[in-house]
């Protein structure tokens, strides 16, 4: 396939005017070739661009429009000679004053946009980072280590959890400017480093390298790559408090926050800042995704990043940066047990991670 005949079935993707058998086809495309999903992306990216550069020059003109039909000299004199200027002022250009606190409202909302007021990718996702309250202890207070009695002081908490004997995955957000790292299991607390992040579908993955940690067995979970059907029942584990908390849901949508959002699942978990990087199982101990986001103009609409992409980023980590490459465990024992009996057996491979 040429470049401009990729370009053309690009755009008919992000357009929406491809069947729903093509749009499973070239979704299924993007998973098994990293290079056509960068090239969906960096389109995405660009065409978001030129809309905003349009938008910012059609505001522009109409704020020129808005500047010439007022007579600044006429309204200089109505305020200096009627007592009741305000009445008067309103009376005569309450229409421009009302289209002008119109478009004045729009540019502050486009330039927290632009800066990054809202947080993530985009504005409808809130991170799940927990920031701990320095404050009041009795709320968020650090875990002490049980082993060594330190008492530092952590910034901020997520969740994350094994892929194999001494890998952990978590989300970028959670790590993001972070100047060292722990992570809290129930054997202890262990220092970790940054081994490979994927910036753009919020992954970070961990390396463990605290000569006290001893390698966890092997994983009783696998990684599930192809697509999780409309409500399944599913659930998460994670730190939104000193202990793991389950939180269970159900699948709601194969799309994130809207048809072209193919990189996570819609589920209906009552997460909340802590969970940050946690599993997403199905009823058979698969993991399917990691918990991410939620929508703020939704109640109860919270998003995790589908397993493929984090099969994809262990498959990308460089070579160089591993003694062996990564093997995943392809044998569930999880399967077939009680709810109940898959958390007892999850107690070490799912970890709280501490950003200092």
């Amino acid at each position: 396939m040429s470049d401009q005949q990729l370009l053309e079935v690009i755009e008919k993707y992000l357009n929406g005017d491809m069947s729903q058998d093509e749009r499973t086809k070239f979704e299924l495309l993007r998973k098994e070739n990293a290079d056509i999903d960068s090239r969906v992306k960096e389109h995405l990216q660009f065409t978001g661009l030129l809309k905003q550069y349009a938008e910012r020059v059609e505001l522009e003109n109409r704020l020129n429009a808005i500047h010439a039909e007022i007579d600044v000299h006429t309204l200089k004199e109505d305020l200096m000679v009627h007592p009741s200027w305000i009445v008067q002022l309103w009376r005569h250009h309450h229409s421009k004053i009302s289209v002008a606190a119109t478009i004045a409202l729009f540019v502050v909302v486009g330039v927290m946009f632009l800066t990054g007021s809202f947080n993530s990718n985009n504005s409808k996702y809130v991170e799940l980072k927990k920031k701990v309250d320095k404050l009041d202890q009795s709320i968020n207070r650090p875990v002490r280590n049980k082993k060594n009695n330190t008492n530092d002081k952590y910034n901020f908490y997520g969740t994350g959890f094994a892929i194999n004997s001494n890998l952990i995955v978590t989300n970028y957000h959670v790590i993001e400017g972070a100047n060292s790292i722990k992570v809290e299991n129930a054997d202890g607390e262990f220092k970790v480093e940054v081994l490979y992040t994927e910036p753009q579908n919020d992954i970070a993955i961990l390396k463990v390298i605290d000569t006290a940690f001893t390698n966890l067995n092997t994983l009783p979970y696998t990684f599930k790559r192809s697509t999780s059907d409309l409500g399944e029942d599913v659930y998460t584990l994670g730190y939104s408090s000193d202990t793991p908390v389950l939180g269970p849901g159900v699948l709601t949508s194969a799309n994130g926050v809207n048809s072209n959002d193919s990189v996570h699942y819609r589920i209906s978990i009552p997460i909340v800042p802590g969970n940050s990087g946690g599993p997403l199982f199905d009823n058979k101990g698969n993991v399917i995704g990691i918990v991410n986001a939620y929508q703020t103009q939704i109640e109860g609409a919270h998003f995790a990043i589908k397993s493929s992409y984090l099969l994809d980023a262990i498959r990308h980590i460089p070579a160089d940066s591993l003694v062996r490459r990564v093997s995943l465990n392809k044998k569930n024992t999880l399967a077939g047990l009680s709810r109940v009996d898959q958390l007892k057996k999850l107690n070490n491979y799912i970890f709280k991670v501490k950003v200092y």
